[in-house]
């Protein structure tokens, strides 16, 4: 037990760096001058050499050798099952490219930020030519001969291939484009319109994140230009941001970072500062975020009591009732933005992404022609015309920090959430009940322990099959959509 005592303290310290790396990058997208990014780059590419330099530490071959995981419980098997998998990959990967990615992504982040708001995508693509080519070339060092696509989802969803993916995707597809158009061939319900002031809506989306259950002691709401969740543990940090147009996107970017903030909050403490103390996919991950966000937030019962709080804020807003709220919520209209989609297009979205960053990685779509591969699918795709780059391939902070392989997890996310929302309304009856009064702890509660607590201690499918009952499969998720949208437009 001394070398894997050895190595468990060893790994704590590497876990506690990589927190603070995280926090460095928690900071550049919400705190940081805008002059620092280059001294940034500098900093990150510094600890991400530290970084690397203890996961390829001659002594933990040495402890690795040494231990026999089968003389471990069944927690002490699944710390080596991580430990193992990231000290193989580290070994392939050149001292000199991490820090070169680190280094080129920080720096990207801040200039992809610029052209986003100057509407460039010029000034961004030098860079995210630097960038591609970096995690080619990573990729190349991680499928040692196999697919470089693959090797780059593992990353996010272990054991998860880009095939796979794929016709998972066809099969979804054909009944998401269904749907889709039985409904924009309805009558809309009304949108919402008005002014809402920034700071009222920062008020009660902090409200909103405890009524989901986010410990405000262990964590922050911010604002940035992308909402995201950063740290685990005791230090969750989420960020959010706001259209004085349009508060649903504060309102419910805040509930689908709490989804994913309440899953760090809540693992086992046991955990804290070892590779079981974070969420064990990003798949998983975003069945909580999507799950928070939709199933339990867009839902009749909780929307009734979100207008409510709505007009305790902003008075009357010239929305009448319960349920033309809750039709105005869940309005399926055209847009560009991934993030602001509704229920019924978001994976079509993701779609997009999955093929053209896949075409990236394989050497089929060149940077320079990234623009026009993406305005050219998404008109073929929505039926309308991309009108603005920070409506298109500027719109997302992902490719910029090199989260190549990412954005099919967001989609697996939502099968995800679809087995665990069916589960979960078999295991809490009263549901609806609780949500109609604002309370979220009857569906928190099961989430947390059937998912949450466990970290990284099981696989990714093994988590939603213990708490669904189900292998995973999109069913469950296409169902509900087709039920959910065809009552409220009447198709």
């Amino acid at each position: 037990m001394s070398a894997y005592e050895d190595l468990m303290r060893f790994e704590h310290d590497t876990q506690a760096l990589a927190q603070v790396a995280g926090r460095l990058g928690w900071d550049q997208e919400t705190m940081m001058p805008r002059g620092a990014a280059d001294q940034r780059g500098e900093e990150m590419a510094a600890i991400e050499g530290v970084l690397h330099a203890r996961r390829i530490d001659p002594r933990m071959g040495d402890w690795l050798a040494q231990i026999d995981d089968a003389t471990l419980d069944q927690v002490g098997q699944a710390q080596m099952r991580h430990i193992r998998k990231t000290y193989a990959r580290t070994m392939k990967i050149p001292a000199d490219l991490a820090t070169k990615l680190a280094r080129v992504t920080s720096r990207a982040q801040g200039l992809w930020a610029q052209a986003r708001a100057d509407e460039d995508v010029a000034a961004f693509l030098p860079v995210l030519e630097e960038v591609v080519a970096l995690k080619r070339e990573e990729g190349k060092a991680l499928a040692n001969g196999g697919d470089v696509y693959d090797a780059m989802v593992d990353d996010y969803e272990p054991e998860m291939t880009a095939a796979e993916l794929a016709a998972m995707f066809d099969a979804m597809r054909p009944r998401l484009v269904a749907l889709r158009a039985a409904v924009l061939a309805a009558e809309p319900p009304r949108a919402l319109s008005g002014h809402f002031p920034s700071e009222m809506q920062m008020e009660l989306t902090r409200k909103l994140a405890v009524t989901f259950g986010y410990d405000m002691r262990h964590g922050r709401v911010d604002k940035a230009v992308h909402p995201f969740s950063s740290g685990s543990g005791h230090d969750v940090r989420i960020t959010t941001r706001t259209n004085e147009l349009d508060p649903f996107n504060c309102f419910y970017s805040t509930i689908h970072e709490v989804g994913h903030g309440c899953y760090e909050q809540n693992i086992d403490d046991a955990y804290l500062l070892t590779p079981l103390g974070g969420g064990v996919s990003m798949g998983v991950h975003e069945s909580q975020s999507r799950i928070y966000e939709n199933q339990l937030g867009r839902s009749r019962a909780f929307t009734g009591w979100l207008y409510g709080q709505m007009r305790d804020s902003f008075g009357d807003f010239g929305i009448d009732s319960e349920d033309e709220f809750y039709r105005t919520v869940n309005r399926v209209h055209d847009g560009y933005i991934r993030t602001e989609a509704d229920e019924v297009q978001y994976n079509l979205h993701i779609m997009l992404r999955f093929d053209l960053e896949r075409a990236l990685m394989a050497g089929d779509l060149q940077v320079a022609d990234l623009e026009a591969a993406w305005n050219d699918r998404f008109s073929a795709d929505f039926g309308y015309a991309v009108d603005r780059p920070s409506n298109g391939c500027l719109q997302d902070v992902h490719w910029s920090v090199g989260l190549f392989g990412y954005f099919p997890t967001y989609s697996l996310g939502n099968v995800y959430a679809g087995c665990l929302h069916e589960a979960l309304r078999k295991a809490v009856p009263d549901l609806d009940d609780q949500l109609a009064r604002g309370e979220t702890g009857g569906a928190t509660a099961w989430l947390r322990d059937n998912v949450q607590r466990h970290g990284g201690l099981f696989r990714p499918a093994e988590v939603i099959e213990r708490a669904s009952g189900r292998v995973p499969g999109p069913e469950p998720l296409l169902t509900y959509l087709e039920a959910k949208f065809a009552a409220l437009y009447g198709v």
